[in-house]
């Protein structure tokens, strides 16, 4: 077994969560595309992160006891109106083993090393509201460079009056 930052039992399994550099990017790929269609990268959201890389200190996955890739996060330096802040997502977990508490699992180590970073995403906000927090409060004068459901833009521990387009961090891009 790889050296864990948690072993969690969840509704089915017990899963190791790890940083996710220790883990095949092929693998993350395959895990994507599994869970959301090969089709994905065309999505709103992959034009948000679009030419950054990804945060490893905020990006994890989930292993099962014998090692297989069963889900993952990932989160990118994204900013609006110069505010910079973190873009969660995806939140992959294998399609046999949804709905069985891995997402859960991944977004409570989101957490415990976030603390109250500024964050956002596009997801259910019923989901991520009661379990984390996000809500669509601050983000209605948001736009994004693609199209996407303005109840499913949801935003923690940032100030309200933020208005303007979110994109890749613009400090990201030049590293």
């Amino acid at each position: 077994m790889r050296a864990s930052l948690a072993c969690v039992e969840t509704g089915r399994a017990v899963i190791q969560i790890v940083p996710i550099s220790a883990v095949p990017a092929a693998s993350i790929e395959m895990l994507l595309d599994d869970a959301f269609g090969a089709d994905r990268h065309g999505r709103t959201a992959y034009k948000l992160r679009a030419g950054v890389g990804l945060i490893p200190d905020l990006s994890f996955a989930a292993l099962s006891a014998d090692d297989t890739l069963v889900g993952s996060v990932q989160s990118w330096p994204v900013e609006i109106a110069g505010f910079a802040l973190v873009l969660v997502g995806p939140v992959a977990v294998s399609p046999a083993l949804q709905r069985g508490g891995i997402g859960r699992q991944l977004m409570r180590a989101l957490d415990a090393a976030a603390g109250d970073t500024a964050m956002t995403m596009i997801g259910d906000p019923e989901y991520y509201g009661r379990f984390f927090g996000f809500s669509s409060d601050v983000t209605g004068e948001w736009e994004l460079p693609g199209p996407f459901e303005r109840h499913r833009l949801l935003a923690r521990n940032v100030p309200a009056g933020l208005a303007g387009m979110l994109g890749p961090r613009k400090a990201a891009l030049a590293a």
